[in-house]
């Protein structure tokens, strides 16, 4: 009997461990990292071009994460320092500034090797 407990808890622990393996590594890679931080900026730069300086804002600070994930190329860091200027004029509510910054900021992302 306890034998058979035993055996049936390492099968049920066998398979939570099984089971969370392709969580525990489905974190995207560096490259994903960049298209997704494109594809945001794509997002602030759309918005921002129709006046939009909040949702500007939530797509800037998306591409911001996933950039600073992106791994080290130099077009990376002016890509988060201009993404950080257009979250800030964002954040002011000036929509025009923070779309050239978000413009400047896709343009760099673009470059990432």
């Amino acid at each position: 009997m306890t034998s058979k407990l035993y055996r049936r808890a390492l099968v049920v622990v066998a398979l939570g461990a099984l089971a969370s393996v392709p969580t525990l590594n489905a974190q995207p890679s560096p490259a994903g990292n960049v298209r997704d931080a494109v594809a945001h900026a794509k997002e602030a730069v759309d918005h921002g071009k129709q006046g939009h300086a909040d949702a500007l804002v939530t797509h800037a600070e998306k591409s911001r994460n996933h950039a600073e994930r992106g791994g080290r190329d130099p077009h990376l860091k002016e890509a988060i320092t201009h993404l950080n200027e257009a979250i800030e004029h964002g954040k002011a509510g000036h929509a025009d500034a923070a779309t050239e910054h978000a413009e400047t900021a896709l343009t760099h992302l673009n470059e990432v090797k």
